[in-house]
């Protein structure tokens, strides 16, 4: 019998923190599991990322709830990943925001990740039978836009692909902080199977460009100063660009993926073992280094399918 994924054994409860990041920015975290934010205005609240379930979602309204009883006005998705889209029902806003492109991919392949995610992460899934069905945005844009929360001035922006072809970051002016959604993890492997290396290092030197003082990332801890901001940029840098190199060299010289596999984890198991999901991560990160290295630009949709033909190749 083939092994499981990583994940699918993963069903230990995670700590939750809410950290301020900037005056009434809040960054909402739990041990690598999908982050959100909390972004307070005048008289209203807009959140970052809705989570993956509405009973996982009311989690984070517990916490707002600690801080603010102004309404829930906005939400916006910084991609279309049924982890982070799922639970948006919970919210009951007006106002969900996603890049056009997001949601062109919710078009595409939202059901299918849903599927696939779904079998790969159970425990993200925790009260599955609340989601009402998938997430389309009400608003979108197609390079960036701005809300104000009265005179709280917010704008979201589409700086580069990365973790997705539709990625948006958030950023507040006026306490300089950002919300990257999964272009920047903290000591959590990155999600790369519908990623894109080769514009990954681009994009994350445009949020240089920015200089900013805080981030709250998309998995792991809040990054409060510019040598925490600066520190998990770097490292994710790296890890987006350790699982490229040995892939694309094996794809160079006609290797196959499970020699890309056994080559990605000769270079990022002795850096990056630690972080949290990183075997989860790891096969389909592989998977897409490997076909982008052969000049599959787009990233192929995933299955549950798929996923397993692409696990039992990797098994050997």
């Amino acid at each position: 019998m083939a092994k499981a994924f990583a994940s699918q054994g993963d069903m230990s409860e995670k700590k939750i923190t809410f950290d301020e990041v900037g005056r009434d920015l809040w960054a909402f975290t739990a041990e690598g599991d999908p982050n959100s934010g909390v972004i307070i205005g005048d008289e209203s609240v807009m959140i970052v990322e809705a989570q993956a379930t509405p009973r996982l979602a009311e989690k984070v309204i517990e916490k707002v709830r600690s801080v603010t009883d102004k309404p829930i006005s906005h939400l916006v998705l910084t991609h279309y990943h049924a982890v982070r889209v799922l639970g948006a029902s919970a919210y009951g806003v007006d106002q969900i925001i996603m890049s056009d492109v997001a949601r062109g991919m919710v078009e595409e392949r939202g059901q299918e990740d849903w599927d696939s995610e779904f079998q790969r992460f159970p425990r993200l899934f925790e009260g599955f039978e609340s989601i009402p069905g998938l997430t389309y945005p009400t608003t979108t844009f197609s390079d960036s836009m701005t809300v104000y929360l009265g005179k709280r001035r917010v704008d979201i922006k589409q700086i580069g692909r990365a973790h997705t072809a539709g990625d948006a970051v958030i950023h507040v002016p006026d306490e300089n902080v950002m919300f990257t959604g999964d272009i920047v993890e903290d000591h959590s492997a990155c999600y790369c199977g519908d990623g894109y290396f080769g514009d990954w290092g681009e994009t994350l030197d445009n949020i240089i460009a920015y200089d900013v003082d805080a981030i709250a990332p998309g998995r792991g801890g809040a990054l409060v100063g510019k040598d925490a901001v600066a520190s998990a940029i770097e490292s994710t840098r790296d890890f987006v660009d350790s699982t490229y190199a040995p892939a694309a060299r094996v794809a160079a010289r006609g290797g196959s993926l499970k020699e890309a596999w056994d080559a990605v984890r000769a270079e990022c198991d002795p850096k990056f073992k630690d972080y949290a999901i990183y075997e989860h991560c790891l096969p389909f990160n592989v998977a897409r280094a490997y076909d982008e290295a052969r000049g599959i630009l787009h990233p192929r949709i995933w299955t549950d399918k798929r996923d397993l033909e692409m696990w039992d190749a990797l098994q050997g």
